[in-house]
This record gives C-alpha cells, structure tokens and sequence, in this order.
C-alpha cells in the first residue's frame, strides 16, 4: 500500500488500508467536506483512462444494492464505504436465494443502463450487517454499447478479470454482453449454494480449461434452484437466461418448502389370459399404450416400460415392486383375446398396504379398445386425485382401422427386440399396417425407425437406410404434423447428418409435443447434448431417464457414456456396473466397462470384461473391434492382430463397419490408417462418427492431430 494514514488526496483523507488488487489499492477515507466516511479505489495509471468514462456511466447507477460510486479524481474512484464482509457459502437455501435476488437486481440496473460488469466474483458483495447485499468494484465494468474488444486481456496478454468466475467468451477475448456477466452470477450463486467453486484448478490455466470445458459437479440443492444455476453456468451465451430481469423472475419462483409427493405409479405388464397363450406381443403393447396414455398426464409421474417390465413373470410381492420403483401406486390387469372380443381387467393398488383402490373389468369388442383404455386413464387419475386437462380422450387415435393398430403392436414388439430377424419381422408388420392403413401416421413411424435401427446397430450402411427412413418420416408428418415419435426420428436424421440447428429445432418440437417421451428424451441426449458438449443437460436428461426408468440396465449404461464422454473413468466404470448389477448379460456394458477401465489404467481388468462383453455379444463387428482395441492398449499386439484379421474375415462375408476398423487401428495407434477408415465411415454410416471421435478412444495426443479436427469440421462440430 503507498499512501500512508493522514495523507490526503483531493478532500479525502485517508484513514486506513482496506487492500489492493491488480487495479489498483484500496482505502478508509474520510470526506473532509461533508464528514462522510468513503472508500478510494487508486486505479493504477494504466487503466485510468480506460476506465474514465465507464466511472462516470457507473456514477450516475442509483440502486440499494449497488454501491454507490461518489466521485472520480484524476487517478482515483471514491465509492460508498461498506461495513460488511465478502458473501461466503455454503449457506441455506432461503438466504442464498434471497441475497441472489438482491444480486440480480443491481445487475439488471446496471445492465439497463449499459453497464457491464465484468468482475463479478464474492469478493465484489458485500453483506452488511443487516442482511444487505451491496455490488461493489465495477473497476473491469464497461459500456455495453461500446466497440472495444478488450473483455479479456490487455496488449501483454494478461487476462482480466477473476478466472473462476469468468464467462468462456470473456476468458478467450471475444465480444461480452449482458449474458457474461450472468455466467459469472451462476459461478457465485453456485459458490454460495455449495461452499465449492464451480471452476477448479491449482492454476490460471487449469481454471481457464475448466471454464472453457468443464460442466461442474451436480449441486445438492433443489432441482429447481439448481435448473437456474446451471442454466445461467451454460457455455453458450445463446442457452442461458438472456437478461438478468429473467433470471431475477426465475429466482423469486424458487421455494425452499418441501414439494408434496408427486402421484406416481407403474403399469406392470398384463398378463395373457388368451386360450393359446400366444397373444403376449397384444397384451404387452396394451400395457405400453396405457403407460404412453397416462404419461399424458402432466401431475402423474409413470414409471418407464423396461422398468415396470422388469417383473415380468416373477411373484413378486406388490409393495417390493413398488418400492424398487420408488412409486406410491401400481396398476396390473390381464387380456383375454378371442377373436374379435377382449376381455381385460385391471386393478390398482395401494402400494403402502397392497389395498385395492380400484378395479373394473371390460368385456367388450375390439373396435372398443381406444375407449378402454381411456376409461382406464380416467378412473385411474379420478382416484389419484390428477388433473386432466379437457374433455378431450388422453388415448389419441391414429387410426380407425383395428387390424392397422394391432400389426403396429406387433411390429413394435419385435423392434425392441433388436435382434436382426425380430427387426425384419417388425419391418414386415409395419408395411402389413399401413397396407391396411396408408393413412397411419404411428406406422409410418415405426417404419422410419426401423431403417434408422438397422443402419445405428451397423447391420447395414446407415447412409441409404437413412434416405428411406427420411421418406417414412416425412410421410408420417405429413398425415400427423404433431407426432412426437416423427419428430424424435426426424431430429436423429438431421443429427446424423450433422445439421444440428435442424436437429435441434426437431428435438424441441418432439419434446414440445410429448415432454415424457423417454425415447426422444434418450435420442436428445445422445444424438444432440453429448456432440454438443452440453454436458450439464446431458446429464440432467440422463438422471430424469433413470428416475423414470430405474431398473433399466440401458438407463444406467447411457449414464456411463456421459461420464466417459467427460473423461471421468471412474463414475463410467462404477455406472457400467450398476447396469451389469441389473442385467449380467448387457454385452456392450461389458464392452464399454473394458474401455473405461484401460483408460483409468486397469488394462488386465479391461481385457477380461471385453472378451466377457464379445462371449455375450457373439464374435460380430463392433464387439471384436473393441476386443482389439483392449487387446492393443493392455499390449498384447498379437492377439490384437489376429482380431483385426478376424475382422477382415469377416468383412469378406457380411458388412462390418468402417468405424469398426478404425478403433481396431486406433489401439494399434496406427494413426493415419485409424483416420482413413473414419473418412471412409464418415460415407457409409456417419451419425455414429461423433461417439467415436470423444473419449475414451481419443487421447489428447490424438485430439491435437490436424486430421482428428479436420472429420470435425466435417461434422460441423467446429468452425
């Protein structure tokens, strides 16, 4: 500190040291004129003038939570003296959202008169002894509408601004608005909701690459508290709040009050009843439609098909089943089918006591079954106590014509199957519909989704298969503009082809139309969130899916690809094993769990839950790809080679794809030939490059090679 107590400058008196920073020192002063204590700031001579005019902008803020800027001298601001101390978490919920509240406030004042921040950080809030948040220091602040591009580092290149709380627009030079400084109020929020930095690192350039790339760990607070948090924290400036008065608005929403119990309930499969017992594919789709009916539902959270399905064909008792699926209700019925007649029962159950709560049985004709299962729907939110909106059916016919309805059930049944002879047989189903039905929307669907399946599981070079299911696609929407399932598709189409804003725009009207639908949701995050980087809402989509769905082994498998996309092996591998936990013979689980543990360094451990993963699978393209790929980092080049030449076999008899060679060449690190083989992927199935192309198959060696951001640009996942 350079000036000394007693000394004077202009008609402040200094009275003590408060602290210094890269702009300058900090004072106690006393104006001498009007007996008021201040605070000095002394800006050092070469950010002065930079900041003369932004001071004199700032100076005329007038707000209660913006400290108020007094006077400027020739090299020095005099602001309001605050008797407080810095903002400090972790602490509760009520207090942090409340002085959040205060805190978007001074902002939104500033930002209405076009001032930007630029160093919000908890050292800049102060909080008084009465509970006031007071913003101080706008020494980094300057005018919105201004044309410099100085947001970040001075001519030596030094970088202004706090690092952790910085915006990644701000930390890498470009243009800032409003938005950055919202970026760094979600890095302070974070902080005093946890007590932990959103950003860490031991250096400047560690916190940089996380601001840059890192998604911060999930908060342990309210999932609404923590959507805004997140929100604000988004990479992008176009995917957080755009103005501090929205973010404000969000805030004050917030209750830190216990939510009630949200009604919830799984529809067990349906039993079949019918003389032959050959009628399960009917009476599984029945149980299908109606969790598709009641996921209508806006109040009513219903428990995903795999989930309920689970306890197909086990005596479980109803209260275990429940309990397992974290659900207060549990609906179980039973179809008989003969000929054109139906007779179906359905019963729900308490699932505190196993009580009945109601119960009905149908004997109707078949041309009866849409109404059925509305009048299931209904009773079902009549005694759940739920809302339905409209008189409107919850059950939407897609078409009139039962032998159409019945071969889409069936052809659906044999699609989740995704062996493939179950999917020729769903393909041959869908075509028997809408031979039956042109007009079917839902079997136009189901038709696009099997030409996408085909080409995703590498039966076939996706490329041509995906053209065809373009065209079912496209035919579906038009005879139903508003079908979720059509637009899910469309949106993986438009992935696959790297049109993201295209794909996204499908994504959201999919969502738009069917916020519960677990497939587009899982499609969303696969195909769109992850080759975006968008880590955080991955995630959320991810644990929204296992809440949904939480006896899934995919569910938990896809949970895994997100933590290995991140380079988090560890999280990958205790996942991969929470989905083996739930199905032992998930084969890719196996294969992926291998990956991950040679990238966390535990090849011997890789190698034998990669040949676990091939037994399971069969000694087929992908799996055998990955088998090499393991064989070759545990350094067992030999039995590496004789898998590539087993492949080559193989190639010569069935297709195999191209991104297959490319991970065998890739564990040789034959680098050159591992990207000729991606190019030549990048022609024949090109949506699955993406998976290929994050961690962990690529080093960061390898994501430094021209050619690794030359398929990149490719994708057009970069500029």
């Amino acid at each position: 500190m350079t000036l000394a107590t007693g000394s004077k400058l202009g008609p402040y008196e200094i009275v003590a040291p408060i602290g210094a920073g890269g702009m300058g020192e900090v004072y106690r002063a006393q104006d001498t004129r009007l007996g008021r204590t201040v605070a000095i700031k002394v800006l050092n001579k070469e950010h002065m003038q930079r900041f003369e005019r932004e001071a004199r902008a700032i100076a005329a803020l007038n707000h209660p939570h913006i400290c108020t800027l007094h006077d400027i001298g020739p090299d020095y601001l005099v602001m309001e003296y605050v008797e407080g101390a810095a903002i400090k978490g972790p602490m509760a919920v009520e207090e942090a959202v409340r002085l959040a509240i205060q805190i978007a406030g001074a902002l939104e004042e500033a930002h209405r008169s076009g001032i930007l921040h630029r160093d919000l950080k908890p050292g800049n809030i102060m909080v008084t002894s009465n509970g006031v948040a007071k913003l101080l220091d706008f020494g980094l602040a300057k005018l919105a509408t201004g044309t410099d591009s100085d947001t970040a580092s001075t001519m030596d290149g030094t970088v202004m601004g706090t690092p952790a709380y910085m915006s990644p627009e701000q930390a890498q030079g470009n243009a800032v608005d409003a938005r950055s400084d919202i970026f760094s109020f979600g890095a302070v929020l974070y902080e005093i909701i946890s007590g932990s930095r959103a950003f860490g690192g031991t250096s400047t350039v560690q916190v940089l690459s996380a601001v840059l790339r890192d998604e911060p760990k999930p908060l342990q607070t309210m999932p609404q508290l923590e959507r805004i948090v997140m929100r604000s924290l988004a990479k992008q400036p176009g995917q957080r709040f755009q103005t501090m008065a929205e973010v404000k608005t969000a805030l004050a929403q917030v209750s830190a009050k216990p939510a009630e119990p949200q009604p919830s309930i799984a529809v067990l499969p349906f039993a079949d009843m019918s003389p032959g017992k050959d009628n399960e594919w009917f009476s599984d789709g029945l149980a299908e439609e109606m969790i598709n009916a009641l996921a209508q539902i806006p109040e009513l959270k219903v428990i995903a098909r795999t989930s309920a399905f689970a306890f197909k064909g086990k005596q479980e008792d109803i209260t275990k089943i429940a309990e397992a699926l974290r659900v207060s209700t549990i609906l179980e019925g039973s179809v008989r089918k003969a000929g054109n007649r139906i007779r179906i029962t359905a019963q729900l159950i308490n699932a505190g006591d196993g009580s009945h709560i109601w119960s009905e049985r149908y004997d109707r004709e078949m041309t009866d079954i849409f109404a059925i299962q509305d009048e299931i729907s209904r009773a079902i939110a009549e005694k759940m106590r739920v809302q339905i909106s409209g008189d409107r059916p919850i059950v939407k016919r897609y078409t009139e014509n039962l032998e159409a309805y019945t071969l889409y059930l069936k052809g659906h049944y044999h699609l989740g199957r995704m062996a493939p002879d179950s999917l020729a047989k769903g393909k041959e189903c869908f075509e028997q519909a809408l031979a039956a039905d042109p007009n079917y929307a839902l079997g136009w669907a189901g038709l696009a989704d099997f030409y996408h399946r085909l080409g995703a599981l590498g039966f076939m070079p996706s490329r041509g298969l995906n053209a065809q299911a373009r065209q079912a696609v496209l035919k579906a929407l038009e005879i139903d503009g508003a079908l979720a399932e059509a637009h899910g598709i469309m949106a993986v189409l438009h992935a696959d082809g790297f049109n993201w804003n295209a794909a996204e725009r499908e994504f959201h009207r999919a969502l738009e139309l069917d916020p519960n639908s677990t497939a587009v949701m899982a499609y969303y995050g696969i195909h769109y969130l992850l080759p975006m980087r968008r880590f955080y809402e991955a995630f959320s989509i991810a644990r929204k899916l296992l809440e949904l769905d939480p006896l899934s082994a995919p569910r938990q498998y896809a949970l895994g690809l997100r933590y290995a996309a991140k380079g988090q092996y560890d999280l990958a591998i205790n996942q991969y094993r929470n989905a083996l936990e739930l199905d032992p013979h998930f084969g890719l689980a196996h294969l992926m769990l291998a990956i991950a543990l040679i990238m966390a360094g535990r090849c011997d451990e890789g190698v034998q839950a990669s040949e676990a993963g091939v037994q399971l699978t069969g000694r087929v393209h992908v799996p055998l790809a990955l088998l090499s790929f393991a064989y070759a980092r545990a350094n067992r080049i030999r039995e590496a080679r004789e898998v590539l030449e087993e492949l080559r076999k193989l190639s010569e008899k069935s297709y195999v794809p191209s991104y297959a060679f490319a991970i065998t060449y890739l564990g040789l690190e034959e680098i050159d030939t591992a990207f000729d083989w991606f190019e030549k992927a990048m022609d024949e199935t090109p949506g699955m490059i993406f998976l290929n192309l994050e961690p962990p198959f690529f080093s960061d060696t390898l994501r430094s090679h021209p050619r690794y951001h030359a398929l990149l640009r490719k994708m057009n996942l970069e500029p």
